[in-house]
């Protein structure tokens, strides 16, 4: 069956198999009864039709003179019609083109040329069942008169007998076991009802149980269990699935044991390494001071070490902060400040004034409740991002847009949203899904790089921290474009004058 022609629910499903199956098994059982008892009252009634006939004419057929004339023939059909006691009879006699019925001009319609012919060429008993055109049901009988003759035999004398008995009694007996029929599928189907719905109740409380297991564990309980009670499939299914929670469970804790595990190392790593790292910086800062006074291999040489030495404090950072987003200790230290003020701070402190176009609104025009520090960070490892991977020139913008509010809130919200644009290659479409994740490098041949493979990861960290969205693409015209969404607060309307 097309599952369109289903119905949806397994409750609906197995109330329609079984009422389906009790129709069936009603309908089935009643015609087999209906046609068995049917047969039998026929065969009951035309069993007594012919013996009562045969004695009837056993009895009469001896006193008729042969070869008899009209009127011994209208005597035999009347005596013949008496040995019914309803008198519902009808008798059509016949002899060698002589005929008489027991009631005067009787035209006999319902003998059909078959039965006449059949009861003259033979000599059994000859009966059918007719229906008239107003639905009545007659039964035809036939029988030819025999005289027993002397050698033991029995020899046909030409008469024949007819006779047409309405049916009435057995029609209301065959209606009425219609009705009954009729009557008894009814009870069936709501019987077969009551028994679906049971049975659907057994089936779909443990399904239900299951159900809400699974939801449990999908939310993240993965102790959830299920009673097992029982051996059907059922049981042997709960069982399965406390087997597969316990393993999901076991797994799952030991995940997290080891993430916890590289989490504590990547941080005390970091830690241990600061304390070093901050010598060094110290050593390579001297040693820079002095690289002019120095052979020129030498010179190149320290100031390698310091370049490294700069990358690798910047790694150990970088790995700190990842290292507080996931313990989940990363605080936001919100305050309200001028967004344009910070950006162009942002780029006033790592010189990048002359290599970056700004498209920015006035001071004081746009204010944000942010994090600076974090803000800061975002910023220039966006613009650091471009000018190390795209060409120039590179483009900063802000602006304010208002959308709708969030989580079907009414009304709208503020958002502030900053782009930064290059004009380079753009980004690969294999490599856009994994922009912001950590230590990835879209040029797997490119094992050393100036950056450390966090700072996207970090930013995209930092702007959720804040509520906000960040998005990269690559612009229709030419370059990597990503833009920052956070949420802006209401301005204060102005107090009336």
């Amino acid at each position: 069956m097309p599952r369109w022609l289903l119905p949806g629910g397994l409750r609906v499903r197995l109330v329609a198999a079984f009422g389906l199956v009790a129709v069936v098994a009603a309908l089935s059982t009643g015609a087999l009864t209906f046609r068995e008892a049917r047969t039998g009252i026929l065969q009951q009634s035309q069993d007594t039709v012919i013996r009562l006939l045969r004695d009837r004419v056993d009895t009469l057929a001896p006193n008729l003179p042969f070869p008899p004339a009209q009127q011994d023939l209208n005597g035999l059909a009347a005596s013949v019609a008496q040995a019914d006691p309803s008198q519902l009879w009808r008798v059509l006699v016949t002899y060698h083109g002589l005929s008489a019925t027991s009631i005067p001009h009787d035209p006999f319609a319902e003998l059909t040329p078959a039965l006449r012919a059949a009861t003259t060429n033979q000599t059994p008993t000859v009966f059918q069942r007719v229906t008239t055109q107003d639905g009545r049901s007659d039964l035809l009988v036939g029988m030819p008169v025999m005289f027993a003759s002397s050698q033991g035999g029995r020899t046909p004398t030409g008469l024949t007998v007819f006779l047409v008995v309405p049916q009435t009694n057995e029609q209301a007996y065959i209606q009425a076991l219609v009705t009954a029929v009729e009557r008894a599928a009814v009870p069936a189907l709501v019987l077969a009802v009551l028994l679906a719905l049971l049975a659907a109740q057994g089936v779909l409380r443990p399904v239900r149980e299951l159900r809400h297991a699974t939801r449990r564990i999908a939310e993240g309980r993965l102790d959830t269990r299920l009673a097992v009670n029982g051996s059907d499939e059922l049981a042997d299914l709960s069982h399965t699935f406390n087997e597969t929670a316990a393993a999901l469970e076991a797994s799952i804790a030991e995940l997290r044991r080891m993430e916890s595990k590289a989490r504590r190392f990547a941080a005390d790593v970091s830690h241990e390494l600061r304390t070093p790292l901050a010598a060094m910086s110290v050593v390579t800062d001297v040693l820079d001071e002095d690289a002019t006074g120095l052979d020129p291999d030498t010179a190149t040489a320290v100031r390698l070490i310091s370049q490294e030495t700069t990358n690798l404090a910047r790694l150990v950072e970088d790995l700190m902060e990842i290292s507080r987003f996931e313990a989940g200790t990363a605080a936001l230290h919100l305050d309200e400040i001028d967004l344009v003020e910070s950006l162009q701070r942002t780029l006033t402190t790592r010189a990048w004034q002359d290599r970056v176009a700004t498209r920015l609104p006035d001071p004081a025009q746009l204010r944000g409740r942010v994090d600076p520090r974090r803000l800061d960070v975002v910023v220039a490892n966006l613009i650091g991002n471009a000018l190390r991977h795209g060409a120039p020139p590179v483009r900063l913008s802000l602006h304010a847009e208002r959308r709708p509010a969030r989580n079907g809130a009414a009304g709208t919200e503020r958002w502030a949203v900053i782009e930064v644009l290059d004009s380079g290659a753009g980004i690969p479409d294999s490599v856009l899904p994994h922009i912001f994740d950590r230590f990835y490098k879209s040029d797997t041949a490119r094992t050393r790089t100036e950056g450390s493979g966090l700072g996207l990861a970090i930013s995209s960290e930092n702007v959720h921290l804040h509520g906000g969205t960040i998005h990269a693409a690559n612009h229709p015209g030419a370059g990597a474009l990503f833009t920052v969404e956070l949420p802006l607060p209401e301005p204060e309307a102005e107090a009336p004058s």
